[in-house]
C-alpha cells in the first residue's frame, strides 16, 4: 500500500471518529461498526460497515453522514458505503476506549 493510500485511510478513520449513533455516546469507529476501508489508486473509497442492530432507527442518517464526511476529504474522489450484517456485530468488536466509555470494563 502506498504512503498516500495510508494517509487517506488515516484521514478517513479520523473523520469516522466524528460520526455517532445518536443513542450511543461512542463514535462508530470505536464501536467496531467499520469492517473494511478500501482506497483504490484513483481515490475511490469503499467502506463496509454494520450497525449494533439491523433495525437501527438512525441507520439512514448515519450511512449518509459517513458517506458525506468521507466524500469531502481531500484526495477522495468518491465514497461508497456498503451496509453489511456479516459478521454479526457484538460487544467484542468495541475498542478499549468504547468499553471504558460504556462502563463495560
Amino acid at each position: 500500500m502506498t504512503d498516500n493510500k495510508v494517509k487517506i485511510e488515516e484521514r478517513i478513520v479520523d473523520v469516522l471518529k466524528t460520526v455517532y449513533d445518536p443513542e450511543i455516546p461512542v463514535n462508530i469507529y470505536d464501536l467496531g461498526l467499520i469492517y473494511k476501508i478500501d482506497v483504490d489508486d484513483e481515490g475511490n473509497v469503499d467502506i463496509d460497515m454494520t450497525f449494533t442492530a439491523p433495525t437501527c432507527p438512525a441507520a439512514d442518517f448515519i450511512l449518509e453522514d459517513v458517506r458525506q464526511k468521507v466524500d469531502t476529504l481531500e484526495s477522495v474522489k468518491s465514497a461508497n458505503v456498503n451496509l453489511v450484517f456479516e459478521p454479526v456485530w457484538d460487544q467484542s468488536m468495541l475498542s478499549e476506549e468504547a468499553r471504558l466509555e460504556l462502563g463495560l470494563d
